[in-house]
């Protein structure tokens, strides 16, 4: 994978968001246009544009589920701009409720599972809103007996990189305890337990994506590859990592396939861009063209030092110093690493439908912009 991306555009204003590009109509797929294909989180960062894709792919009957009223006008946007003909129908409701999932998985024949707990830093409540909702989401959709592939979007927090290897790809361990983590990545390990269970015991077709970074209009936060805000500064950590960048169309178009194309039941992939920037790029863009603040650039072995200490305090301290930072982390986050999106295109047959190089202008433009308008 190349890695001579450069976040240096002269031009940048000039570029716009477009809608997603016609995709290629010979592909096969395991299922019709008019089957119905039920995502959750639809709503979302993400499940907005994986709905936007799948219309671009031709289908016909979506049915998007979301957990309330909030963030609507993206997907109503999406669904305005369709043909009547097309039957897109939007679900309200909640996952930890049965009812409720039986009427959101109920004839679905593909189920692309986005919604999960993200912002809970609790275990407890992770648990819940990723690991149960999954599990009774799973229950309801096999049910109904008509299920073709059930798709679960996990994410890159999973690994553990705590191997020498450098090179991440889908054969790399994950974290074997994610409970000395985080609740994020220990909910994302927990749901990718329960989908490979129920995939052995019942026989059901899983796929499961692992996304690096996402990143695209409508997310402006900068990822903790890059660094963490914290006593007022932001640490910048990431140093000359590449960070394993995917901009949100380019994801969505690879959750889309995954969940679709035949002979990919119990795969794994990892979701990442080609020509992904380092860290130290992108911040430099981000300050530039978005939001220019102080930094502090502290050194590798620093990081790894600073991580074992608190770590050490922490323990020591029997938890009244909180494990903001561990080796765990740092290897997860900061360890020099390259990724590989090899399996991805070649068993999907994906390629970024955006470059990085244009998704990062479009990216940097609309920073540009809102802080014009500011």
């Amino acid at each position: 994978m190349k890695n001579n991306v450069v976040i240096s555009p002269s031009d940048i204003n000039g570029h716009s968001e477009s809608s997603p590009r016609e995709f290629l109509s010979d592909r096969s797929f395991v299922i019709g246009p008019n089957d119905p294909v039920l995502i959750t989180g639809a709503t979302g960062f993400i499940g907005s544009r994986v709905v936007e894709c799948l219309i671009a792919m031709g289908f016909q009957n979506l049915r998007c589920f979301t957990r309330g009223s909030k963030k609507m006008d993206g997907l109503e946007a999406i669904i305005s701009k369709c043909s009547p003909k097309r039957r897109i129908e939007v679900i309200k409701g909640n996952l930890l409720r049965r009812e409720d999932c039986d009427a959101a998985s109920n004839g679905a024949t593909i189920v692309i599972h986005l919604a999960a707990g993200t912002g809970e830093k609790s275990f407890p409540d992770a648990f819940m809103n990723s690991v149960v909702t999954t599990r009774n989401l799973l229950e309801s959709s096999l049910r109904q007996g008509c299920l073709q592939r059930f798709a679960l979007v996990s994410s890159f927090a999973v690994y553990s990189n705590r191997q020498k290897r450098r090179l991440l790809d889908e054969s790399c361990p994950i974290e074997e305890h994610p409970e000395k983590r985080d609740a994020y990545c220990y909910a994302k390990v927990k749901q990718e337990e329960i989908v490979n269970e129920y995939a052995q015991k019942t026989g059901a077709r899983t796929v499961i994506l692992r996304p690096g970074s996402v990143y695209g209009i409508g997310n402006r936060e900068i990822t903790g590859r890059v660094g963490i805000g914290t006593f007022g500064l932001f640490l910048h950590l990431g140093g000359s990592n590449r960070i394993p960048f995917t901009y949100v169309d380019n994801c969505a178009y690879a959750i889309a396939l995954a969940a679709l194309t035949p002979g990919v039941d119990g795969e794994v992939f990892n979701v990442l861009d080609d020509e992904v920037p380092s860290s130290r790029q992108f911040l430099r863009a981000y300050k530039k063209y978005v939001r220019n603040f102080k930094s502090i650039y502290i050194p590798h072995f620093l990081s790894y030092g600073l991580c074992l200490s608190w770590e050490k305090y922490s323990e020591w301290s029997q938890g009244q110093l909180p494990p903001t930072f561990t080796r765990r982390q740092w290897s997860s986050l900061w360890r020099k690493t390259h990724y590989s999106n090899a399996k991805l295109k070649k068993r999907l047959g994906w390629s970024p439908q955006v470059s990085t190089a244009e998704a990062m202008q479009r990216y940097f433009a609309k920073g540009s912009q809102d802080e014009q308008t500011a």
